[in-house]
Order: structure tokens, then sequence, then C-alpha cells
């Protein structure tokens, strides 16, 4: 085992919930070991549990400031939005007698329960009020001239006291002004989960109707929670049964939650064991954060405004990398992070930085950075400390400039970038360092200009297989000056190159190293769209493409055909283009296109006519011209992705087949071992995490980044036993499907990754 596999975890996903506190379990322990009544019994047993939820409840009304009004003990946020929204909305209904459709008001950097929630009740409880998010600006500030213009006829008004992703901090007092000032009898919730131990809370001197709160985010249990219910607010029970909690919340009550929550307020108080540090310190630990990451990674961009949010939140992204790359990274050197909302089911934009108007690049790679009130001076220097040693393991993979280090790892044929579903394509001949780049996006040239200088590469060509509707090329920022004199086309392809004639046909060549890229002019999707072809030179010399990759562009996707729906696409060129790619490739020369919109990778013609009845057709030339035209208009007009608004290039017609492979799990793993002979185990973590946390036992490093390289390289032995791996299983997973689409038949992978392997 390596130093860096037996570094303890740096916990900083503060916001997403929290480590139970020392003092806090202990008392839960008690609780369900000696203290164990149950709060409605009248024996003495019952009566001391009591006592512990009243003290609970006194305590909450001191931190929050609530000397009137309701606190009901709830099972978490969620249940205490729904008690809130469910009770003003069922006295709405009643109350509002406006000519006017009334609306329901909440902030569009809401956590994704409040507005789901309000869809939900409105249509439930048959108001069908408008549901409309208020604007924020680029720091996640309400838009007060917005709510002033339409809160006279709001129902009800849900805003939130600190955001759970950038912790951007609303001034409550003048947005009741607002509020009250355009319409005193609306009902306003405040959600204050992330404002619990971070903001001054005086709820009482406020006009707040209704305020969830949740002891996980805090230090308490899971499980526990409670709201708060302005006094002669409407209220409507939620859970109805046994009638505890005085009848306002049904449901036998959680004492070891309770208990754990009293704990926690006595941090709060200043009646604990001082674990929680205050507002100063904690600015403090940010600021180091901040300059360690500003250090380690100086293009860093923060996506929250310091001075208006709370100090246990940094919101950031990196340039050039993924939210999922830059969470990998991190998590490889047991530095818990998360990207965005840890409620978000997969990592995709985050809907709070796209309601900021930030630039969508900057959203989809943005990290959460976040910590509570317990955190110490220790763990703050052992995080600064590890993330600059993130850093030195990007300059060790050429991802960024670490010009210090001496062992660099060296590049040697494919690589894949992917930009949201955009491919970049890196090919690098190792023996001369010639190198070509394929379909350059924008978001990736500082990270292809540090690869190129890192590695010491010589830059051949730059080239676009079309001019893209979707994307912006970034192919002459990343010329040198020897490629800027070179005389070109607009897609990049040298002017001035050599040709040779296959199968009657006369391409033009441009040789990277022992290798040459054979252009072949595939028109169809637009009218300047080429393939690219890269092969051995003395193959080519023999007068055959014998293709290691073909960049087909948008000509053939995965599982689709690109969209000839543009104007300056041809669909009875696409019909000659793909019979012309067949004739010079055949049906197993792997196909790396400019788009993989469900994490392929590449694909062949082969692997596509097995699924794509339209292409399988026209290949085996039982489809005419003209019926093929008639077929593509109606494939182009399932093209749509309203959702993120994205040009799509090719039309998802959910033709994607789940393909059989193994899932092993660590019960189960080493007698697979055992059983197959000449298992080759392969980790598929990118280069940097692997040299953070480096698992000898592994005979190879394939990063999904470089799977198509891998792919073509054990084309001849799809047979061979493999076993793939990564942290989580999602990785390991999505390769070996990719795998076993393309027919290698002894694939498994280890379900839950090293995350449930020990």
């Amino acid at each position: 085992m390596t130093e860096q596999q037996q570094l303890s975890q740096i916990y900083l996903d503060a916001n997403a919930t929290t480590p139970v506190l020392p003092a806090a379990a202990q008392a839960a322990l008690e609780t369900m070991q000696t203290q164990f009544g149950n709060p409605s019994s009248s024996h003495i047993t019952g009566l001391q549990a009591k006592q512990i939820m009243e003290q609970t409840r006194g305590k909450a009304r001191k931190v929050i400031g609530a000397s009137s009004g309701q606190v009901i003990f709830t099972s978490g946020a969620t249940e205490g939005i729904q008690t809130a929204i469910l009770s003003a909305l069922y006295q709405a209904k009643h109350n509002y007698s406006s000519e006017k459709k009334p609306c329901i008001l909440y902030g569009a950097t809401e956590h994704k329960a409040v507005p789901e929630s309000l869809k939900h009740w409105n249509h439930i409880l048959d108001i069908h009020a408008e549901i409309k998010a208020i604007p924020v600006d680029k720091d996640g500030m309400l838009d007060m001239d917005y709510i002033a213009k339409e809160v006279p006829n709001a129902l009800m008004i849900c805003t939130m006291a600190v955001n759970n992703e950038t912790g951007a901090e609303q001034d409550l007092s003048k947005l009741e002004q607002v509020i009250r000032s355009n319409n005193p009898e609306t009902f306003w919730m405040v959600d204050c989960v992330q404002a619990l131990g971070k903001v001054e809370l005086d709820i009482t001197n406020t006009s707040i109707d209704y305020a969830p709160f949740s002891g996980h985010k805090l230090y308490a249990m899971k499980g526990i929670g409670f709201v708060y219910i302005r006094e002669q607010a409407p209220f409507t029970p939620f859970i109805a049964g046994g009638g505890q909690e005085s009848g306002l919340r049904s449901g036998t009550e959680n004492l070891p939650g309770l208990a754990s929550l009293n704990m926690i307020f006595d941090e709060l108080l200043g009646q604990g064991t001082g674990a929680f540090a205050d507002k100063a310190t904690l600015t403090h630990y940010r600021a180091q954060l901040a300059e360690a990451l500003t250090t380690a990674f100086p293009t860093i961009v923060f996506n929250n405004n310091f001075a208006c949010s709370v100090p246990t939140t940094l919101n950031f992204a990196i340039p050039g990398f993924s939210a999922k790359e830059i969470l990998d990274l991190f998590d490889a050197a047991n530095i818990r992070v998360s990207s965005g909302s840890a409620c978000s089911s997969k990592v995709t934009g985050s809907f709070v930085l796209d309601a900021m108007g930030l630039p969508r690049a900057q959203s989809e790679a943005a990290i959460r950075l976040s910590f509570g009130p317990a955190a110490t001076q220790h763990e703050i220097n052992d995080a600064c400390e590890r993330i600059a040693y993130c850093a030195k393991a990007l300059g060790h993979s050429c991802l960024v400039n670490m010009n210090e280090l001496d062992n660099k790892s060296t590049l040697d044929g494919l690589v894949q970038f992917k930009v949201g579903g955009s491919c970049c394509w890196l090919f690098v001949d190792g023996d001369s360092r010639e190198a070509v780049i394929i379909e350059p996006l924008a978001e990736l040239t500082q990270r292809l200009l540090t690869v190129i200088e890192c590695q010491g590469l010589k830059l051949k060509a730059v080239i676009d297989t079309h001019g893209h509707a979707d994307h912006a090329s970034s192919r002459t920022q990343l010329l040198n000056d020897e490629l800027t004199a070179q005389k070109t086309d607009h897609l990049g392809w040298p002017k001035h190159c050599e040709t040779t004639v296959i199968a009657g046909h006369q391409l033009a060549f441009i040789e990277v190293g022992q290798f040459a890229l054979v252009k072949v002019a595939t028109p169809g999707h637009t009218e300047d769209s080429i393939s690219m072809s890269l092969c051995h030179k003395d193959e080519l010399a023999a007068g055959k493409i014998n293709s290691l990759y073909t960049f087909c562009g948008d000509l053939v996707l995965m599982g689709t055909l690109g969209r000839t729906n543009f104007e300056s696409s041809d669909t009875q060129k696409m019909y000659h283009s793909l019979t012309l790619l067949h004739s010079l490739l055949g049906n197993d020369s792997l196909l790396c296109p400019s788009h993989d919109y469900n994490n392929e990778f590449v694909t062949t013609l082969d692997a596509e006519m097995k699924r794509n009845k339209l292409l399988a057709d026209v290949l085996t030339q039982s489809l005419s011209l003209k019926t093929f035209i008639e077929q593509k208009v109606q494939l182009d007009n399932q093209i749509h992705d309203e959702k993120n608004q994205e040009i799509m290039c090719g039309a998802l017609t959910g033709c994607t087949q789940k393909h059989h492979f193994i899932e092993l799990n660590k019960d189960t793993l080493q007698t697979h071992l055992e059983t197959h002979q000449n298992v080759q185990l392969i980790d598929i973590r990118e280069p940097h995490e692997y040299a953070l946390n480096h698992a000898q036992q592994f005979d190879k490093n394939v990063p999904l980044t470089r799977l198509a390289d891998f792919i073509a390289a054990q084309k001849p032995h799809k047979s061979q036993p493999l076993v793939l791996v990564c942290r989580s299983g999602s990785r390991s997973s999505v390769a070996a499907q990719a795998l076993a689409r393309l027919g290698f038949d002894q694939v498994a992978h280890l379900k839950g990754g090293y995350a449930l392997a020990h």
C-alpha cells in the first residue's frame, strides 16, 4: 500500500451532509440504551424521554430566536417544506378572491425540493396558480423589482436564507420590506437549512411564516429536523395519526435524533464543548482554501461572490476540466467534494449557476467545496496540502504546467477529450512526437496547449471535420508559428500535401510520424464535411487503407446518423458518402465521431448496422436513394433537446442497446480471478488519479480518455478476459458496456469499485 492510500479522508462536502458530532452521537446512543422511552407514555421512562424532547424544543427556539409560534419536529427539511407549502396553499386557496390569476413565487436558485413541492401541491389542491421563478443576479441575489411587481398576486412566496450550492446569503430584512410593502397577506416560507449555525436568526422579529430546518446539515443525525410556524400562520398537518406533537405531526418521535440535535443546540448556544468556530475563523479558513486552490490551479474561476455568501462554501470551476474530472481527482486524494447539489442524479450543468447567468461551460464544470463550523485548522492545513498534491498529479499527466517535474508521463497514441456530448481527439506518434488534433474545442484550448508544451509535441495539423453549428472551434488558437504560415482550407486541411490512389479514388494525406492521415470528402451532414482515416504509411504505399481510426465527424454517430436538415446539408450526398466510406474501410474500422451523447466512445460500421436499420439498408444496398431521403427526413424530425437547449447533431433514437458483461463484487472477484486464466486487471482511472493512489496489482491503466486507443490495440484479442475497476464502479461499467458492444465477450467490472471493495 502506498503512502497516498493511507491518507485519511478530508471531508469537504458539508452542505450535503455532515458527520455526527461525537457528543451528539453519544447522546443519541444513550437514549437508545438507557432513555429509550416513548415520549407519549405516562410512566417515568416516557416522561424522561419527553423531557429530552421539550429541552430540545426550548433550545431550538433560542437558537432561531423564536419566542412565539410553533416549533414542530420533523424527519428533516423536505417534510418541513411539505408542511409549510401544504398549510399555506390550502389556506390561500380559500382566501384568494382577485380576478387576476394567482401566482406562486420561488427563488430561481431554490433547492429542487421547493419548486417540485409547489408543483405537486398546486396540482393536488386543484389551485392551478402560475408558478414563477424569481430571477437572480450574477451573485445569486433575488431580483427585488421582480418581487415587487409579482408578489401582489402571489398566494405564497418561497425564498432561501442561504443557498446550498453557492452559499449566497439573502438579505432577509430587505426581502421582507419588499414583500410586505407590496403584499402583507401573502404567505412567506424561508428555507433555513443552510443558515443554521452560520447565520444569526431572529425569526420572531420577522414576518416569516414558515422556516424548515434539518439536523444532518449541522452534525446531528439524519432523519431529524424541525419547522418553525409563525403564530397565527395557517397550519394543516402533513402527517395525521396518533396525535403526537400536540396533534400537529403524528408519528412516534425520533428520540435519538432529538438527543443529537439537543447537543448541537448546546454548541450553538455556547453551552457545549466549544467545537464550533466563530465566523472570523471560518472566513480565515475559506481564505486559506481559496489561496491553495488558486496556487494549485492559477486559471481557477470562483462562481460565488465571497462578499455576499457564508464563509463555509466555495464554488469554483477550473477551465478545461469537467466537474467529473476534478471530482475524481480530489476523490483519489481522499478529498471529498461535490459537483453542485448532492441531490442531483448526475453531473450536468448547475441550474443554480445557470440562473445566475454564468457561462454553460463554467456551470457544467462547477465544484462545490463546503465545510462546517466544526472544521479545524489542522483539517484545513491538510486540505491545502492535499490540493497542492492534486495539482502535482495533474502536472505529472501534463494537464497543468508544473515545470519542476522531471518524471512526466509520455503520451503515445489516441486521446479522447469530451465537453458535454462533443469530442476532441489528439493523436500522438510516440517515436517522432508528431501530433494532430481533430475537432478542437474552445473549452479545451489551454489544456491542449499545456499538453503540447509539456510533452514537447510537434503539431502537424489542427483540423475540423466540418463547420460546427453547436460549438466554436479553437483551431486558430492552437496554431504555432509554423502552422500559422501553413496554407490550409477553412477546416485546417493543408492545401499542399501528397496524394495517393485508393480503390480508384485519389485521396490527399499528411504524414504524422510513421502514420498517414488520409482525407475523404464525405458531404451530407454539411457540404464541407470530411472524414479522416489514420493508418500506417507503409500500408498506404501498398494502395489500401487499413485504418486504425477514422474521424468521421457527424456522418455516423453512435446509434444514429448525423442530421441533414441544416441549410448546408444534403441527404443525397450523405447516402453516397456512407457507401464510399464503407467501400474504403469495410465494417470493422474504428469510427471516432464528433459527438458521443451516450458515452459509447467509438464504434464500427458493423456495430452500427446491427442497431441502425437505416444505415444497414444503405450499406447492404437494399434501400433506394429516394427511400433513404424519405426515411432520413423522418429521423431528423426526432431531433430535439428542449431541456438543455443544445443543438443536437443527430437524432437520439433510443436504440442504444445493453450488452452483456459480468458484474463482480468484492466477494466474487477473487473467485472470478481464480477460475479464469490469463485475466487482465485494468484500472480505468485517469493517470493523475492513478499517480495519487496506485494499486500495484493492476496490469494496466486504461482511463476513459484512452479507451479508444486500448480498443484498437485489443481488437485482435477480443476473447481476452478483462476485469475493469475504477473508484466507484461507474466508469468501469461504462467502459465494460462499450467493450461488450464492440464484441469483447470476456469483460467484467467491479461493481462499486474501490469505494465498496474494502
